[in-house]
């Protein structure tokens, strides 16, 4: 039953981490970048959410509230990365690599510290609202606990990754984002509006951020300004631990990183063990899956460009 308990928990936490690591696989997918901001995405989605609560609904816990605050949480993470990619990734397309990596860096710090100087409050971890049926009492089956925001955090993750396969694969502007991952250029000619595409991508990747936010609130109580840079490190870790460039390969890689980091700090013993292992081990995983297959888990699909 122990074993099962961990393991739900770490399906739980590794959805979160898949959530936002799709963000990070999409948009590398087609423009080579790694927005090392995106964990800030998902922070801003959190404060969205928030904010659509204490201005509008403060003081209430329907269930019904969670529609308009996931829309609030969805319209901040999109705003932000559609703006993001506008004006500071755009201008770097054609520049070294080294360049809009360095630049997203910077915009991850800029965005953790707009939120802690302009949100009220911000400057210490703020509470989140408790959810009818999605926040409160756990679920007891048996021995098991199972927390209703692991529900949600799974169901969110499901929905999220169906979705996302069915918008890639069935829709004009689904293929037109496979065309420009292989070759924009040729893409260009063919009538394919490639900026268009891009901002899709940076779009797509912060709507499951936003999610992801509102997901994070509900399981920990509370969020602060701070709270991105670590899952967004974890996400990006999932993601290469998957196989960089592939959607299905972040699901799985935030899946396997949330159990390893579950399973690790509960059945390791003596002093390796434990919560403040928890880091250790989930980066000891990547290293050892980077060393033997590097590539990762299912394999990078990224397209060598002329």
């Amino acid at each position: 039953m122990l074993f099962l308990q961990q393991l739900i928990n770490g399906l739980t936490s590794g959805s979160l981490y898949a959530l936002i690591a799709v963000g990070y696989t999409v948009v590398y997918g087609i423009v080579q970048l790694i927005n090392f901001a995106h964990g800030e995405v998902f922070m801003i989605g959190a404060f969205g959410s928030l904010a659509v609560w204490t201005i509008f609904f403060q003081g209430q816990t329907s269930i019904l509230i969670l529609i308009p605050m996931l829309l609030g949480a969805v319209a901040a993470s999109v705003g932000v990365a559609v703006l993001m990619e506008r004006f500071a990734y755009r201008p770097l397309r054609h520049a070294p690599r080294l360049a809009p990596l360095i630049t997203a860096i910077g915009v991850s710090v800029s965005l953790q510290e707009i939120v802690r100087l302009f949100y009220p409050g911000a400057k210490s971890p703020l509470p989140y609202p408790q959810i009818d049926y999605v926040s409160g009492t756990a679920l007891q089956l048996g021995d098991i606990t199972l927390r209703r925001s692991a529900i949600f955090t799974v169901g969110a993750l499901v929905v999220s990754a169906v979705f996302l396969w069915w918008f890639i694969n069935r829709t004009k502007l689904g293929r037109g984002m496979q065309a420009v991952s292989q070759d924009p250029d040729t893409a260009r000619l063919m009538g394919i509006n490639v900026d268009r595409v891009i901002v899709v991508a940076f779009a797509l990747g912060a709507l499951l951020a936003g999610i992801a936010g509102v997901a994070q609130g509900l399981q920990t109580n509370s969020i602060s300004q701070i709270m991105g840079f670590t899952a967004g490190l974890k996400a990006f870790t999932a993601a290469v631990l998957g196989g960089i460039g592939n959607v299905a390969g972040a699901v799985v890689g935030g899946l396997v990183l949330g159990v390893a980091e579950s399973l690790a700090t509960q059945f390791i013993p003596g002093a390796f063990g434990g919560t403040p292992w928890k880091d250790v081990w989930a980066f000891v995983l990547l290293i050892v899956v980077l060393v033997f297959r590097p590539q990762g888990l299912l394999g990078a699909r990224v397209v060598d460009r002329a």
